[in-house]
């Protein structure tokens, strides 16, 4: 098992509004209801419907808010960087290797 992302994820109320602070470049997904995304810097806003995404840009401030009388689910989810994708095929690399050694068994 390798980790591919590093993903938050928040429930939103409805008639909550959350305001959120983008600190690195991110995806936002949304399930469960609809949900009202205004991103700062931008003249649009966004309304995204159960499964849809939005690529979100570091630094941007956004307000959440649920489009219906149920809660919605927003999950954040960023890349790991190549650095930390470089390290993991190199571990994985070597437990192969020491796999072989070992018969084929792994060490946990």
């Amino acid at each position: 098992m390798r980790e591919i992302s590093s993903s938050i994820t928040f429930e939103v109320e409805p008639n909550e509004t959350v305001p959120m602070m983008i600190a690195h470049s991110t995806r936002l997904r949304v399930s469960g209801a609809c949900v009202w995304v205004t991103r700062s810097n931008d003249i649009e806003d966004y309304l995204l419907a159960d499964g849809e995404s939005l690529v979100l840009r570091r630094g941007e401030r956004l307000w959440l808010s649920v489009c219906s009388s149920k809660p919605a689910q927003v999950a954040f989810s960023a890349p790991l960087a190549r650095s930390a994708v470089a390290r993991d095929w190199f571990a994985t690399q070597i437990e192969r290797l020491a796999a072989q050694w070992r018969g084929g068994w792994r060490t946990v």
